[in-house]
């Protein structure tokens, strides 16, 4: 059984998502036009919906990468890369939309297919944050977070319960 190296759960809701990737917006819609968005699948799926509709862009393409494997003790590691499609030319024009930057690995990845895209995320952790060009909150590398996708309601302990 490995350690893992997330010390902390950030519970990130619908409306919080919603709320943030509008503000990521605000940010770039000073920076455009934009010919389009292309969304790293499948967390930067939901944020490229939102931006798509908040910017007015209509073509929206995929880049399809997997990169976290289970593991035996039912926790998600990062594995190695797998690209399943990718996206057409070097991204010039392009918002590439993801909805974190993590350890940086699949941004580095991601950079080198398409170098001329502009990197954007709702979230950004300071191991992954130099690979993005904009973003909307920073939370620290010790914290997992979790996408209103990936939870359902639950009781929850207090923190004081944990300890």
């Amino acid at each position: 059984m490995s350690a893992s190296p997330y010390n902390r759960d950030f519970p990130v809701s619908w409306e919080e998502l919603h709320r943030n990737s509008r503000a990521l917006s605000w940010r770039l819609l000073e920076m455009g036009p934009w010919k389009g968005i292309i969304a790293i699948t499948r967390g930067g799926l939901v944020p490229a919906a939102i931006l798509a509709r908040e910017l007015d862009i209509r073509l929206i393409d995929t880049v399809c990468i997997s990169s976290y494997a289970s593991t035996d003790d039912g926790d998600k590691s990062q594995g190695e890369l797998q690209l399943l499609k990718a996206a057409a030319g070097d991204g010039e024009g392009m918002l590439l939309v993801d909805d974190l930057v993590d350890t940086g690995k699949t941004a580095k990845y991601v950079r080198e297919l398409l170098p001329k895209a502009h990197f954007a995320t709702v979230y950004a952790k300071p191991s992954g944050k130099p690979l993005v060009d904009t973003f909307v909150t920073e939370v620290s590398q010790d914290t997992w977070i979790r996408f209103p996708w990936d939870m359902e309601y639950s009781f929850s302990t207090p923190l004081a319960d944990r300890k």
